[in-house]
């Protein structure tokens, strides 16, 4: 598994390395900010860390550049402790969000389960259907009228679960448990994001009221 580093800060971006390096990971370091997308072509990486402080562009403007060609996982890295950063990485299309100083024990748990629910994902159906939209899996996308909206990992698994129990109402401990494997490593504005911005995907596509919550209760079709 190969993961691309993207941190100005070269101290913390070696220090990643070499740590993932133990692990026996591949890693590359972006050295060129203004080519963040040629680089990450480039490498091929199966995660990429993401600074959201950078030269030139933030982390915010590459991520966006990035999903729309991949759907890698993104995990935000960032000395910004602010709610709004960390929505706003999930917004621009995260997966997970670790805040510096880390703990090294930690970051590498989180880049352990994240690789191991992006690329351990064994699917049984490629295609669900509910309410006339379509959820292709294998192409991390939904299909509503003709219109198609791209999906993110963390979108997919939270939509695939939801497609599955259509009518059924799953609880937040599911769908965090679905996504993320352990409630230990989310934050609690994470799966509500997540759903906020499936919504805002399913409403361009003209669904709106697609995804119904029950506080105490959780979310269904």
């Amino acid at each position: 598994m190969k993961i691309f580093i993207v941190e100005d800060d070269l101290v913390i971006a070696e220090s990643l390395q070499a740590e993932l390096q133990k692990w026996h990971y591949e890693v590359d370091i972006a050295y060129d900010f203004n080519a963040i997308f040629e680089e990450f072509q480039r490498s091929q990486a199966h995660l990429i860390l993401l600074d959201i402080n950078l030269p030139s562009f933030n982390g915010f403007h590459w991520c966006q550049e990035i999903r729309k060609i991949s759907n890698v996982p993104i995990v935000f890295i960032s000395s910004r402790t602010d709610n709004m950063d960390q929505i706003m990485a999930m917004q621009m299309g995260g997966d997970d969000f670790i805040e510096k100083p880390f703990d090294m024990s930690l970051t590498i748990a989180k880049i352990q389960a994240l690789l191991r629910r992006s690329y351990n994902f064994a699917v049984t159906q490629n295609t669900l259907e509910a309410k006339g939209c379509k959820l292709y899996i294998d192409e991390a996308k939904v299909e509503y009228n003709g219109q198609t909206e791209r999906l993110s990992f963390t979108e997919l698994q939270i939509v695939q679960l939801l497609f599955q129990n259509e009518g059924k109402f799953v609880s937040k401990t599911d769908l965090i448990e679905k996504c993320w494997e352990s409630e230990h490593f989310i934050d609690d504005n994470t799966l509500a994001v997540n759903i906020n911005r499936l919504r805002k995907k399913l409403h361009n596509l003209g669904l709106e009221h697609f995804i119904e919550n029950r506080k105490n209760v959780g979310y269904r079709i």
